[in-house]
């Protein structure tokens, strides 16, 4: 027997997840980011990339950046819980704000002999990674650009004797003059006067 028709439309929806570059300025203070990280796990958030560092000397302030993943209204609660924390001065997401320059630096070690070494020195040539040491049975590459450029550059790497990887997590700015804490300003009076 079939359902009997109903004058209610349920739509089912599935948000996409998608990746977000967040900004975020604290005070550069024990624990702040103990704080900032027990957010994350504590509901279950991923932190795909996690850089810190302090970034005005003459304020004690400091930056992270974050790169996380989820669907639109994951980030927008990740955001908003963020802004709540007491030490946290402004929270900006270079993803929405359009475009961010990301790097990342990364150290590979690549070990072997013969065309193995030949051919692993051929391709970080053509990936301009340079060589920060070396002997005659490994190389250790530093390479900084776009996270797919690593990624790219570690899969060839490997079955020419990829022994072990460091990186440093994604540094990222927003695009144009205006600073990050004049972009959160604006963006905080704009919605303030709605």
């Amino acid at each position: 027997m079939s359902q009997p028709a109903s004058p209610y439309f349920f739509v089912e929806t599935r948000d996409r997840n998608e990746t977000h570059t967040l900004s975020v300025v604290v005070d550069n203070e024990p624990g702040v980011l103990a704080r900032v990280i027990g957010l994350f796990s504590g509901r279950g958030y991923n932190i795909e990339s996690l850089t810190v560092s302090e970034t005005e000397h003459s304020k004690h302030l400091s930056r992270i950046t974050i790169v996380t993943t989820g669907t639109p209204k994951v980030i927008l609660q990740i955001r908003n819980q963020l802004e709540r924390l007491v030490p946290v001065h402004s929270v900006t997401d270079l993803t929405v704000e359009g475009q961010p320059i990301e790097r990342e630096l990364a150290l590979i070690k690549v070990a072997g002999r013969g065309d193995q070494r030949v051919e692993a020195l051929r391709i970080a040539d053509a990936f301009k990674a340079s060589v920060i040491d070396a002997t005659t049975e490994h190389f250790v590459f530093e390479m900084t650009g776009k996270t797919s450029k690593i990624e790219q550059f570690i899969a060839i790497m490997a079955p020419l004797g990829l022994v072990e990887v460091c990186r440093t997590g994604i540094a990222a700015l927003s695009r144009g003059p205006k600073s990050m804490r004049e972009t959160s300003n604006a963006a905080g009076e704009a919605e303030a006067a709605e």
